[in-house]
């Protein structure tokens, strides 16, 4: 079986993804035989095989890369963090190529993007994706669509199918991030889309302590061309990272149950608090987004007060992080100064209302 292929399912149905996060990936079932694919710690190989080199490949990633493609349904490639996923996908476009990404979605996927207009290599069209006309209107002549759903930070949620089949007719290549949703969540490769992206320094490690990125597709040729320039460009995962990350995600969906549990909780006290203008929840997941009502300060300072939440730009791990999102410069001017991105953990949840109830209540 080759390394990246996902674990057979029974013949008479597919295995759950519970299952297959802790079944994917894992070595052969011989005597003596570790669970888990233990770290291989090699810049070399003996030649005469498949990978030779450091950057060709190694045992640990395509163990990961195995159970990740199983998860999400298609071939996995792991590469060094999101963002070198997001820019070895984004450098596919060809020059003057027309990209269509969401008017919110992930900082750095636009400010990549950006940096290739500036430097004349593609043109950027933002749009609402909500607004299923004004993609449609959006995809025709482009070269690539990029679809987040939910999107970062508004926590918009996108038609991906609708999406993916405009794309497809106007000859467009489609990603869709998952780093939100997971593939415990939803699936976009079944709706039709080319390629998935993942920061899985997010959700899929879950523990804060590893950085790494990942891309799955069923499309061989696309498989074929990303991995050639992530060896190219050795954009490759260490292999205590990609270790990690497979580690991590043995309890994905266990993590991402309680802590889609907890935020459904918080959703419904935050909007009762009268320190909250706005809850924004896409009744998924474990990130919601809070307006405050008395803005910009109001926003800046709770993340100063609480005790449990920690102030932190990341998500999707353990323990639950808050931040306002307009604290850095990029962000879009249509998000509101007083929005607040909560990272929901897996903590008590009670103590995590407690803590943020006492400081909304300083707010009022």
């Amino acid at each position: 079986m080759p390394d990246d292929a996902p674990v057979p399912a029974p013949a008479d149905r597919p295995l759950h993804p519970a299952t297959l996060a802790v079944t994917a990936g894992r070595p052969k079932d011989d005597p003596d035989a570790p669970l888990n694919e233990p770290l291989t710690m090699a810049s070399t190989y003996v030649a005469g095989g498949e990978r030779e080199y450091g950057r060709y490949g190694n045992p640990t990633w395509q163990a990961f890369e195995a159970a990740l493609g199983a998860l999400e349904g298609g071939r996995c490639l792991a590469f060094s963090s999101g963002m070198a996923a997001v820019s070895t996908v984004l450098d596919l476009v060809g020059q003057d190529g027309r990209v269509v990404m969401p008017q919110h979605a992930y900082l750095g996927s636009v400010a990549y993007l950006g940096d290739l207009e500036a430097r004349g290599r593609a043109r950027s069209v933002l749009v609402d994706m909500t607004d299923l006309d004004a993609t449609r209107a959006a995809c025709e002549d482009a070269a690539l669509v990029w679809v987040e759903s939910p999107t970062n930070p508004a926590l918009e949620v996108t038609d991906v199918r609708a999406v993916t089949e405009a794309a497809h007719a106007a000859g467009a290549y489609v990603v869709a991030d998952n780093t939100f949703a997971t593939p415990v969540l939803r699936r976009p490769l079944e709706d039709g889309v080319d390629l998935v992206l993942h920061s899985a320094t997010k959700y899929l490690a879950g523990h804060s302590d590893a950085l790494i990125g990942a891309v799955v597709t069923r499309d061989d040729a696309l498989f074929d061309v990303l991995k050639k320039r992530r060896d190219l460009a050795g954009a490759v995962p260490g292999t205590l990272e990609a270790w990690l990350a497979l580690r991590g995600l043995r309890t994905l969906h266990l993590r991402v149950e309680r802590a889609q549990a907890n935020a459904q909780v918080l959703v419904e006290r935050l909007r009762e608090h009268p320190a909250v203008a706005e809850v924004r929840y896409p009744g998924f997941g474990g990130i919601v987004s809070a307006v405050l009502a008395q803005g910009e300060m109001a926003a800046d300072l709770l993340p100063r007060k609480t005790r449990l939440w920690v102030h932190a730009t990341s998500l999707g791990g353990v323990e639950s992080t808050l931040e306002r999102r307009r604290r850095w410069k990029g962000e879009a001017p249509t998000i509101p100064e007083g929005l607040v991105r909560l990272s929901v953990g897996i903590e008590d949840v009670e103590d995590l209302w407690s803590d943020l109830r006492r400081c909304l209540d300083g707010l009022v």
